[in-house]
C-alpha cells in the first residue's frame, strides 16, 4: 500500500494523487506540487490515505511543500494577471478575425506558461495569434481547444433545475450520458427538457440510471400477457419505481377493466399481445439505432 494525498487544481476539477513525502498534510491545506505542466498550486481534497499500486498513475510525484503566505500571494497575483491576459487575447482574436471563442486563461504557478482555453466549431489556424501572444507575454503560450461540456464547467451557471450546474460544483469528470437513460426514467424526450447549459444531455441523467437499470430487469414491457387474480390480461402501463403495472383484464361477462397490481401479485408470461408486438419491435429497433449513433459521437 502507498500513502497519498488527493490534490485538486480547479474547483470541481479532477483529483490527482501525490506522495506527501512524510510531511504533515491534512485535508484543506494548499500545497505546491510538480506536474506535467510544471510547478502548480493545488488544494488538498483527500487527506493522507493508503491506496494500492493499481490506483495510481506512475511515477507518483511528491508534494514539494505546504503553501506559504508568499505562495498564496503569487497564486492570487497569477489569477489577477490571467484576467488581464483574457482581454488582451480576446482583442487579438478579433484583430486576426478568428472564428473562436475564448473561455478561460490560466497561468502556471511558476509563470513558465500561459494556457488559453477556447471553443470553436472546427479547426482554427492560430499560429499568428500565438506569435503575437508570445511577444506580449514573453513566455510559453498554449492554446487548448475544449468541448462545450468543458466550457459549461469553466463558466458555470444555473441548470434547468434552478441549482448551480453540477459540473462546475462537484463533478470531477464527465460520465457518458445516453438518450436511453432518459427513456428508462420515463422523462420527456424534448431536447429543451433534458439538455443542460452546454446543450448536451444533462449529467444528472446518470445519477439514477443504475437503479433504473436494475428495476427495469423486473419490469415487463407493455403488451406482455399476465395472469392476475381477476383473470388473464395485458399490461398496458408500468411504474418502474413503484414496481407496479396496470393490466387490462377481460372479465367473465366479456367486458374489460383495468386494474393496478404490484408485480409480485401477478404472474408474468413470456407471451406478447399481438396488438403490441409491432410497437415493441419498432421501439427496440429505434433504441438500437440511437445507441449506435451515440457510439459514433
Amino acid at each position: 500500500m502507498i500513502t497519498v494525498v488527493g490534490v485538486r487544481f480547479k474547483k470541481a476539477g479532477k483529483i490527482y494523487y501525490f506522495d506527501p513525502d512524510g510531511m504533515e498534510i491534512v485535508e484543506g491545506d494548499s500545497v505546491i506540487v510538480e506536474t506535467a505542466r510544471g510547478v502548480e498550486f493545488g488544494h488538498v481534497i483527500v487527506g493522507p490515505k493508503e491506496v494500492t499500486e493499481q490506483e495510481i498513475v506512475p511515477p507518483l510525484k511528491k508534494v514539494i511543500r505546504v503553501a506559504t503566505e508568499e505562495d498564496y500571494r503569487i497564486h492570487q497575483h497569477n489569477k489577477e494577471k490571467a484576467i488581464d491576459a483574457f482581454y488582451i487575447c480576446d482583442d487579438k482574436i478579433v484583430e486576426h478575425g478568428l472564428e473562436m471563442r475564448l473561455v478561460d486563461v490560466e497561468y502556471t504557478f511558476d509563470n513558465n506558461k500561459v494556457i488559453f482555453y477556447f471553443t470553436a466549431d472546427g479547426r482554427v489556424d492560430f499560429r499568428e495569434l500565438v506569435k503575437d501572444l508570445a511577444s506580449i507575454f514573453k513566455t510559453r503560450i498554449e492554446l487548448r481547444q475544449i468541448g462545450v461540456r468543458d466550457e459549461a464547467k469553466m463558466i458555470g451557471g444555473l441548470g434547468p433545475c434552478g441549482r448551480v450546474a453540477c459540473c462546475s460544483t462537484f463533478l470531477g469528470e464527465f460520465d457518458p450520458v445516453s438518450i436511453k437513460m432518459a427513456k428508462d426514467q420515463s422523462l420527456s424526450l424534448n431536447p429543451s427538457k433534458i439538455s443542460g447549459l452546454c446543450g448536451r444531455l444533462m449529467c444528472c441523467l446518470k445519477y439514477e440510471s443504475e437503479v433504473y437499470e436494475k428495476l427495469l430487469e423486473k419490469i415487463p414491457p407493455v403488451g406482455t400477457i399476465a395472469i392476475t387474480p381477476e383473470g388473464t390480461g395485458t399490461i398496458v402501463e408500468t411504474y418502474t419505481l413503484l414496481e407496479m403495472a396496470k393490466v387490462k383484464v377481460k372479465l367473465e361477462d366479456d367486458t374489460e377493466d383495468i386494474f393496478s397490481y404490484n408485480l409480485d401479485d401477478i404472474q408474468i408470461t413470456d407471451e406478447i399481445d399481438p396488438e403490441y408486438q409491432k410497437v415493441i419491435e419498432t421501439e427496440s429497433t429505434k433504441d438500437t439505432l440511437e445507441e449506435n449513433e451515440e457510439d459514433k459521437d
